[in-house]
C-alpha cells in the first residue's frame, strides 16, 4: 500500500470513528421514512453530541424492520444510540425494550409510540428508556434534542456508574487490605502468609483467581506457591518467566517483576501481551488481571496475579491500593524471615559449576582421581589467598599442575602427610568474582575440583535475594552454570558467639590479617607461616601485618574477656 493510500485510509477511519450512529428499528415505511428525512441533513446533531470532531458531518443511519435484524446489526456495528418502535412484527410491547436493553445494555434507547401509547412511553423510561416520542408530534428540532439528551443522559449515567462501581471497587480492596494485614499478624510461616492472602482475594465476589509465584533462581520460570479460586489446571498449562529475552517473560509477571510496578490487563481478550495466555485464560472467563510485584528494597519475593470475569475490574485509583498489597505482604516476608533469622541457625547455599578456571587442577582431579578442597578464601588488596587440602594426589604432582595453571600465582605447603596435603595458593584472578559476591552480602563458603568438575557453593543470609546474586555471579563469568539451591545450618565456625566481632568490629585489613594468620598456621606449634611469609602473601609490610594483627587480637579478646 502506497503511503497516499495509507494516509486517506486513516482519515476515513477517523472520519468513520467520528460519525455519529443511529440505528432506527421500525417497521412503518412511512414513519421511518419521515424520520430519516429529519435527520438526513441536519448537522446540528452531530455538532451537539460532539462539538469539535464532528463538525460538518451528518448522522450515519441504520434501519431495520424487525428486532431480530435489528439486534444482528447492532452487534456487528458500533451503535450511538437505538429509535426503537415497540410494536414490530416479531415483538411487541415493552417486551421489545426489554429484549433490546439486555443486548445492547449502556446504549440508549428513544422508544417511539403512537399518540394512544403515551402511557407506555412512561412505563419505558421507567424500565431503561432514555425517552419516548409520539410519532405524529415529532418534528425535527424535538427529534435533535431528543437524541441529544438521550445520549448525553446515557453518557452521565455511565460516568456515576462506573464512580460507583470504582468506589466500591477501592472499599472493597481496602477491607482486603485491612483482612491481609491482620493475617501477617496471625500467620506464623511465609507459606502460611501466601496462601492466606490469595484466600482472601478468591473469596471477594469480584476476584475469580489468585496465585502467587516466585522466581527460580536457575531458569528465571515463575512457580506458583500458593494458589485460590477458579484455577481449574490453569497454572499447570501456562509458562511464565522474569527473563525479558523469552515471550513467556514479555507478559504482565515478568514486567511486574523487572520494573516493580502493577501490571493492568483490562482486557485479556484483546491485549497482544497476553497472547500466550489468552486461550487458556479464555476457557476459565478470566477477562481482566492485575499482576502485583512483591519486593521490598532490592529484594524480589516474587509476584501475586488477580484474575476478575470482567473486564476493566482494575483501573484508576486501585492500582494504587494494589500495589500496597504487594507492599504488605512483602514486609510482612521480610519480617517472617528476620524472626527466623534470630532463633535458626539456617542459611541458604548457592552452587555453581565453573568450566574454565583452573583447568589443569580440574585435569588433575580426572587423572589421578584426586580431590581438592578449598575451605578458607581470604580477600588481599592485590590477591585472593585460598587454604584448603588435597587428598591421593602427591605433592610433586599437584605442585606442577600448580605451575601450569592460570590464575594462580603461588603455592605454599603448610603440611604434607601421606595421603593429603594443606595448602596456601594465591589466585589473583578470582578477586573480582569473590569481592562481587562478598559486597552483596555473601561468601565463598566451599570450592571443590573433583571427577573432572570445579564447583564451588555461595552462602546467603536467609532472606536474602537468592536471583540476584545468581545473575551477579553469571554477569562475572560466562563460563558458570548454576546447580542447586538448598537451605541448610550454619557452619560450626560462624556460629561461635564470637561471629558478630569478626564482622562488626574488625576493619576488613584486620580481619584479612588475623584469618590468614589463622589459617596459614601463625598460631601452630611449630608455626606454619611466619610474620613475614604472611605480610608478603597479603602485600604489606611486616610491621604493618604486626599491626593489624595485634589489633585484631585485642578487640577479639576484649569482647571474650571484657565484660
Amino acid at each position: 500500500m502506497s503511503e497516499t493510500n495509507a494516509e486517506t485510509e486513516t482519515e476515513q477511519n477517523a472520519e468513520t470513528a467520528d460519525t455519529l450512529r443511529i440505528l432506527l428499528i421500525e417497521d412503518n415505511p412511512g414513519d421511518a421514512r419521515l424520520i430519516q428525512e429529519m435527520l438526513r441533513d441536519t448537522e446540528e446533531l452531530a455538532q451537539r453530541v460532539s462539538p469539535v470532531e464532528s463538525t460538518g458531518r451528518t448522522p450515519e443511519i441504520s434501519r431495520e424492520t424487525r428486532l431480530e435484524e435489528g439486534l444482528e446489526t447492532a452487534e456487528s456495528e458500533p451503535t450511538d444510540i437505538v429509535l426503537l418502535d415497540l410494536n414490530l412484527p416479531d415483538s411487541e410491547g415493552l417486551t421489545t425494550l426489554e429484549r433490546v436493553h439486555e443486548e445492547m445494555g449502556e446504549t440508549p434507547i428513544v422508544v417511539l409510540t403512537g399518540v394512544r401509547d403515551q402511557q407506555v412511553g412512561v412505563e419505558a423510561i421507567q424500565r431503561g428508556a432514555q425517552d419516548f416520542l409520539v410519532k405524529d408530534e415529532v418534528t425535527s428540532e424535538l427529534l435533535v434534542r431528543t437524541i441529544h439528551h438521550a445520549i448525553e443522559r446515557a453518557r452521565q449515567e455511565q460516568e456515576r456508574r462506573q464512580q460507583r462501581e470504582h468506589l466500591e471497587a477501592l472499599n472493597r480492596l481496602n477491607r482486603i487490605v485491612h483482612d491481609i494485614t491482620h493475617a501477617v499478624i496471625t500467620t506464623e510461616t511465609q507459606a502460611e502468609l501466601e496462601q492466606e492472602v490469595c484466600d482472601r482475594l478468591a473469596e471477594s465476589d469480584a476476584y475469580r483467581f489468585a496465585w502467587i509465584g516466585g522466581v527460580n533462581p536457575g531458569s528465571d520460570r515463575v512457580v506458583p506457591k500458593a494458589a485460590a479460586g477458579f484455577e481449574d489446571g490453569y497454572l499447570d498449562e501456562i509458562d511464565i518467566s522474569a527473563d525479558e529475552s523469552n515471550e513467556a517473560g514479555r507478559g504482565p509477571s515478568g514486567t511486574a517483576i523487572r520494573t516493580g510496578q502493577v501490571q493492568v490487563m483490562s482486557d485479556i481478550q484483546t491485549n497482544p501481551e497476553f497472547e500466550p495466555w489468552q486461550e487458556q485464560a479464555r476457557a476459565r472467563n478470566y477477562r481482566s488481571s492485575a499482576a502485583i510485584p512483591i519486593v521490598h528494597e532490592d529484594l524480589v519475593y516474587g509476584v501475586l496475579n488477580v484474575y476478575s470475569s470482567s473486564p476493566r475490574a482494575f483501573e484508576g485509583p486501585e492500582t494504587g491500593v494494589l500495589a500496597r498489597i504487594g507492599d504488605v505482604i512483602a514486609h510482612a516476608i521480610t519480617a517472617i524471615e528476620r524472626r527466623d533469622a534470630l532463633v535458626s541457625d539456617a542459611v541458604v547455599e548457592l552452587e555453581f559449576r565453573v568450566e574454565a578456571m583452573a583447568e589443569e587442577l580440574v585435569e588433575l582431579s580426572a587423572t589421578e582421581s584426586c580431590t581438592i578442597e578449598v575451605e578458607q578464601l581470604v580477600g588481599g588488596d592485590e590477591a585472593l589467598l585460598a587454604y584448603g587440602s588435597a587428598q591421593g594426589v602427591s605433592q610433586e604432582a599437584f605442585a606442577e599442575a600448580i605451575d601450569h595453571t592460570d590464575g594462580i600465582g603461588d603455592v605454599r605447603f603448610l603440611s604434607v602427610r601421606r595421603d593429603e596435603l594443606e595448602f596456601e595458593l594465591v589466585a589473583p584472578a578470582a578477586v573480582s568474582l569473590f569481592e562481587a559476591i562478598a559486597t552483596h552480602g555473601g561468601r565463598v563458603a566451599s570450592a571443590t575440583i573433583s571427577d573432572g568438575e570445579f564447583r564451588f557453593v555461595v552462602e546467603l543470609p536467609r532472606g536474602r535475594d537468592t536471583r540476584q546474586m545468581i545473575e551477579l555471579i553469571r554477569s562475572q563469568r560466562d563460563d558458570i552454570t548454576y546447580l542447586a539451591q538448598r537451605t541448610t545450618e550454619r557452619s560450626e565456625r560462624s556460629d561461635t558467639g564470637s561471629s558478630s566481632v569478626l564482622e562488626e568490629e574488625l576493619t576488613e585489613k584486620q580481619r584479612a590479617a588475623l584469618e590468614t594468620a589463622y589459617f596459614a598456621g601463625y598460631f601452630d606449634w611449630p608455626r606454619g607461616s611466619t610474620g613475614e611469609e604472611i605480610a608478603e602473601r597479603l602485600g604489606i609490610a611486616p610491621a604493618t601485618f604486626n599491626q593489624h594483627l595485634r589489633t585484631a587480637e585485642r578487640k577479639f579478646f576484649t569482647s571474650v574477656f571484657g565484660e
